[in-house]
């Protein structure tokens, strides 16, 4: 399917939120995907994983997940300097800030006459973890969270009693976990608690751990693992076929 894309500025609580909209050129209306990237923002490999989303038949939006926090149009590079800033944004910008960015994608996607108004989420590392906080708004219906951080460690600001791991009973849509066994920034005790958590909730949720390292779905470094990464495409794709 062919596609386009361009850019739109979401006005939300903090600031205009630059989002790039992915979608088929062809006429009709189609269910929303919401992808959250690394703390790098929209990267080279972002944008074509955006682009692959898209050409199944879907509406794609990435955001700028720290657009208050640098100039319209930021890209962090894969490097020291890019990861130091990156994770000074992570540290700076409270859930609660996140969660009104989500509810400014969910209104954009509810006016536009090319969307039928549903929404899902995914998303990779923080990316992963904005998928699944996403997920605690009700009209997220699925969510495809690939090696979220920092739900286990709970180390995201937020208000007290609104850190994503407590809140888990919340998500009422299906949500999909997927780890990689030799990633140590979700280490196997990190694991074992979030699966005990989506256990003891109830919550509708799918689990994979996966002999991959951080980062696999990202096409440009030494830890992509190109294999793996067709499959879980393969298996969003039909999530959300299935869900949206």
């Amino acid at each position: 399917m062919i596609i386009q894309h361009y850019h739109a500025n979401l006005p939300t609580p903090t600031g205009l939120m630059r989002t790039t909209v992915y979608r088929p050129e062809i006429s009709g209306q189609f269910p929303a995907i919401i992808f959250y990237s690394e703390i790098f923002q929209q990267t080279a490999p972002i944008a074509r994983s955006a682009a692959l989303l898209a050409s199944h038949g879907f509406v794609v939006l990435v955001p700028e997940v720290f657009h208050e926090l640098n100039p319209i149009g930021t890209v962090l590079a894969y490097d020291d300097a890019g990861k130091d800033k990156g994770n000074n944004d992570k540290w700076a910008k409270p859930l609660e800030s996140h969660d009104s960015d989500t509810q400014a994608l969910i209104d954009f996607v509810q006016t536009q006459d090319y969307c039928t108004g549903s929404v899902g989420t995914m998303g990779v590392c923080i990316g992963g973890h904005l998928a699944y906080r996403a997920a605690l708004n009700p009209h997220i219906k699925a969510a495809f969270c690939l090696y979220a951080t920092d739900i286990h460690s709970d180390t995201l600001p937020a208000q007290a009693g609104n850190n994503s791991f407590e809140r888990m009973a919340d998500i009422q849509g299906e949500i999909h976990f997927i780890w990689g066994k030799q990633d140590p920034h979700v280490p196997q005790q990190g694991r074992d608690k979030i699966y005990q958590q989506a256990v003891s909730t109830g919550i509708n949720y799918q689990w994979q751990e996966v002999n991959a390292q951080h980062a696999f779905m990202r096409d440009e470094g030494e830890r992509y693992d190109g294999a793996l990464a067709i499959t879980m495409y393969l298996q969003a794709v039909a999530l959300f076929n299935r869900t949206l």
